[in-house]
């Protein structure tokens, strides 16, 4: 428990104090924000704002993080490192997509195909690297199964043999990374709003870590059934790392609200889409945070109707998609969207919360 409070409000304190250092780095190189001229045109007053604020975020996680282990003198664990992995790799993806943006001053950035390489090689390096490093119980940090609030042993991936099984959840994660990272992506169009969402989102986390910890702990005490326990390897490690990202992402938000003095960029959207994929992955709920989750859902979602139905009727379901943009076509103001989209996400955050809950009650649980 000290654990997660000192990686969040070390994330907390980094990110608050370092973002305006980096905002004052990144206006004294040029480094501003490219806005495309088909865009809302209430849209042209922010270019030229920093930008790439991804890496404030990523070095505030990292630095609380490893440096909570180091204070308490602990050892970080195998899931975390993974899903760190992820979410700075992607990170990486991104920040070469920003630099280009920038550099050329067009909304062009790291071409298609190399974008998706990129994404491609992390998340299977990821895929293939969380089924091992298994712990004393035998608990590698993924599974071959896929899992709703816990592993649905009926759905194993493996059944048609062991490298099999490893070829079809590589596939596996790859959907998902490349779907809550462009899902985080797509939602990343106005002040604070995949900010606001990351930080109800991972609170979520925050809470299904520590309960699958204490549910652990509990059974280990005697004072709970072991039927009752979950597959998850270091879930308490996977607490302390929501709690960092909280942190990080709320110092940040206090730059990025509306008027933001700085944007996340692909950077940042790219690496906390990483991190919430590694999340539900580490934590086997990979179907439940569909439901958490679900406003970066609904917005990527919005992207595919619009351009499926522009392909098949030559028409448009929205004035523009993704979805925020449709409402700010309809004369809503940007803060009413993102304050109402943020209440979308908190209701969503609780409905998969209450749904993990059900299932741990006696006799509920699978």
């Amino acid at each position: 428990m000290i654990a997660i409070l000192v990686a969040g409000a070390a994330a907390l304190v980094l990110s608050f104090l370092g973002t305006p250092l980096y905002i004052r780095f990144l206006s004294a190189r040029g480094y501003g924000q490219f806005v495309r001229d088909d865009g809302p045109t209430t849209h042209a007053t922010k270019r030229g704002t920093p930008t790439m604020g991804g890496v404030a975020i990523i070095l505030a996680v990292l630095i609380a993080y490893f440096g909570t282990h180091l204070v308490l003198w602990s050892s970080p664990s195998a899931s975390v490192m993974l899903v760190l992995f992820l979410a700075v790799g992607l990170g990486i993806v991104g920040f070469l997509d920003d630099f280009l943006k920038i550099s050329q001053q067009d909304s062009t950035g790291l071409r298609p195909r190399y974008k998706l390489l990129g994404q491609f090689v992390v998340a299977t390096a990821f895929s293939l690297l969380a089924l091992l490093f298994p712990d004393d119980l035998g608990r590698t940090p993924a599974s071959t199964m896929i899992s709703f609030v816990r592993d649905i042993t009926w759905l194993d991936l493996a059944f048609l043999g062991t490298v099999i099984g490893v070829i079809l959840f590589a596939l596996w994660a790859n959907f998902l990374v490349a779907a809550w990272s462009n899902g985080v992506n797509l939602t990343d169009g106005l002040d604070g709003l995949a900010t606001g969402a990351t930080i109800l989102f991972t609170t979520a986390y925050l809470v299904i870590s520590f309960w699958q910890w204490r549910q652990g702990m509990n059974i280990l005490e005697g004072a709970a059934d072991p039927a009752t326990a979950y597959a998850a390897r270091d879930p308490l490690d996977v607490a302390v790392l929501c709690a960092a990202i909280i942190g990080a992402c709320v110092g940040f938000l206090w730059w990025n609200t509306s008027p933001a003095k700085i944007f996340m960029g692909d950077t940042g959207s790219l690496a906390l889409g990483g991190a919430i994929a590694g999340l539900t992955i580490v934590t086997r709920t990979e179907i439940l945070g569909a439901i958490i989750g679900g406003l970066f859902v609904t917005i990527s979602l919005s992207v595919i109707i619009q351009v499926t139905s522009f392909k098949l009727t030559r028409k448009r379901v929205f004035r523009m998609a993704p979805l925020q943009h449709h409402f700010e076509l309809k004369g809503w103001n940007e803060v009413t969207i993102v304050v109402r989209f943020w209440i979308v996400a908190g209701v969503l955050a609780a409905l998969g919360l209450g749904i993990f809950y059900l299932d741990a009650l006696p006799g509920l649980n699978a």
